[in-house]
């Protein structure tokens, strides 16, 4: 993984002095409210319903086994003894004291992490495909682009002040994990006719209240020269962008309004003119980042690992397990192991302080030292051997994070939603608890299937409700939460926007109607192997209307 080097050390120590002197002007009374919530939310700091929240960024979710360490620490020193891992692959603390914020900051950057960026109109946290580096069917590790976008963006002068929040997500395989399509740049690591390896580069989809899958604007950026690229098209919106509208102010609306021809048009008549002055990343340069993401010194297992077949056998519980949680690993005797933090009843991204330890420490002895964050709410141990699998299995099962789910009913994604956020309109986290104390029979679970839910407190989105299987929003209703559903959505290489159903369901109804459509799916599927999705779109809305709605 990317280890720091003497610029990003300065930068990092520089902006925590920075901020220190401006936390200090604020108790002073120096700095209103409104001077200072620039200044703070460019350092990841929101003030929430009930306290301050910090935003850190996971860079494309990778994480040492140390950085988790102390971020289970920060948790426990500065907030309520737990983190909330979230979509963008970051971590949140909701209970943090201004006044220790420069400390906990100085913390941070001594295990090179930041809070940087998390949060403003700039360019915010990059994301990537959880197993990047380990999956055998990717053209490329996204890692090494992602963190060379990750340099190119971090107080880039010229995109600090953007008319809106700027969201990049890359992916180097033909399954899109990273939900490219769904952010203001996706990013699709290809391969030409004649090998040679670029990118497909998508523009202007979000979710939001105007959800818009990105289309496709350039379909093979060369690989020297993506960074140009990126700049023509950022410098198209930071020109054109409305600054005069919050609500239209996103690129996707942008590319809406000229249309997708046209602002590729404009695109590249910029990229024309600043080709070849600079912009784009050395080779040597380029060299020297892709160094630190170099394969680590595997095993030589051979296949198959009997240990590893036989506790199959043996256990059911392990058995299913392995079939949900452990993805294939492009290195033979290997598995990447997907930690859901999602218990039954619990509340989808929290880790405790002593469960993030515990996580470390399996990371360290069972995943050399490595780990992701995934941009659905779990983590990742990406280097396991499968000899170790059920030992893996076995602690996760002693900390409460065994739960075999992976992809299917209960593993919900959901925003904190009401219980903290000033912007919402209703609560996302009791609703999502109580879908997954519904469902929470394995059997079930696996006799349903894949199947993604994703639930909003508010039009913003943060939970992806537009992208699930089913989505859920929340809204307020005469000052009652009631909870509108959509069906249809994905967030994959398929991506699609969910289509809403009809009117909302009251916080008491919401459950039965989510039970209700899942019912109407397993009585209209054409086999066991088709999914929720493929059903969904093979017969539409009607049947799940009829179902909820009476046909009214």
């Amino acid at each position: 993984m990317y280890i720091y080097d003497k610029y990003d050390q300065t930068i990092a120590r520089e902006r925590v002095t920075e901020f220190t002197q401006q936390v200090k002007r604020r108790l002073a009374g120096e700095l209103s409210e409104d001077q200072f919530r620039p200044l703070r939310l460019m350092n990841g700091l929101y003030l929430q319903l009930h306290a301050y929240m910090l935003r850190v960024a996971i860079p494309y979710g990778t994480l040492s086994a140390k950085q988790l360490r102390k971020l289970a620490d920060i948790a426990e020193k500065y907030d309520r003894g737990y983190g909330h891992f979230t979509t963008r692959q970051n971590i949140q603390y909701n209970w943090i004291k201004l006044d220790q914020v420069p400390e906990l900051l100085a913390e941070l950057a001594t295990v090179e992490m930041h809070a940087n960026q998390t949060s403003g109109n700039c360019i915010r946290n990059v994301t990537a495909d959880q197993f990047a580096g380990v999956a055998g069917d990717e053209v490329e590790d996204p890692r090494i682009v992602s963190e060379i976008i990750r340099q190119w963006s971090t107080f880039h002068p010229e995109f600090s002040f953007l008319p809106r929040k700027f969201k990049f997500a890359v992916t180097g395989a033909p399954k899109d994990r990273a939900a490219i399509q769904y952010h203001d740049i996706g990013i699709h690591i290809v391969k030409n006719e004649a090998g040679e390896i670029g990118y497909a580069v998508y523009v202007g989809g979000g979710m939001g209240r105007t959800p818009v899958v990105a289309p496709l604007i350039n379909a093979f950026v060369p690989k020297a020269e993506l960074l140009s690229y990126l700049e023509a098209c950022l410098r198209v919106y930071n020109r054109y962008g409305r600054r005069d509208n919050i609500f239209k102010a996103r690129i996707k609306i942008l590319v809406r309004d000229l249309g997708p021809g046209e602002y590729k048009r404009q695109v590249e008549e910029e990229w024309q003119r600043i080709r070849g002055t600079g912009i784009d990343i050395p080779p040597e340069e380029e060299a020297r980042i892709r160094s630190f993401f170099k394969p680590p010194q595997y095993e030589t297992i051979a296949e198959p690992v009997h240990s590893f077949v036989e506790a199959q056998a043996k256990n059911r519980s392990f058995a299913r397990w392995v079939e949900t949680n452990v993805h294939p690993h492009k290195v033979p005797g290997y598995g990447a192991v997907t930690i859901s933090l999602k218990p039954i009843g619990g509340i989808p991204g929290d880790a405790s302080t002593d469960q993030m330890r515990a996580i470390a420490d399996l990371a360290e002895k069972y995943s050399l030292s490595e780990l992701r964050v995934t941009h659905v709410q779990n983590l990742v141990l990406p280097n396991v051997r499968q000899a170790d699998l059920h030992a893996v299995w076995q602690r996760l099962r002693e900390i409460g994070f065994a739960e075999a789910n992976i992809g299917l009913v209960t593993d919900i994604i959901a925003c904190p939603g009401l219980d903290y956020c000033s912007l919402a309109n209703a609560r996302s986290i009791p609703v999502s608890q109580r879908i997954s104390e519904r469902f929470a029979d394995l059997d079930k679970q696996h006799h349903i299937g894949p199947l993604q839910i994703k639930i909003s407190g508010c039009i913003n989105a943060c939970g992806h409700h537009h992208a699930g299987h089913i989505g859920i929003l929340g809204v307020d209703k005469a000052g009652q939460e009631f909870y509108q559903l959509t069906l249809g959505g994905a967030g994959d290489e398929t991506a699609s926007i969910g289509q809403l159903l009809g009117p909302g369901f009251s916080s008491d109804d919401v459950v039965g109607a989510i039970e209700k459509v899942i019912d109407t799916y397993l009585g209209l599927r054409e086999k066991p192997s088709e999914t929720f999705i493929e059903a969904y779109r093979r017969v539409g809305p009607v049947p799940f209307k009829e179902s909820l709605y009476g046909g009214h």
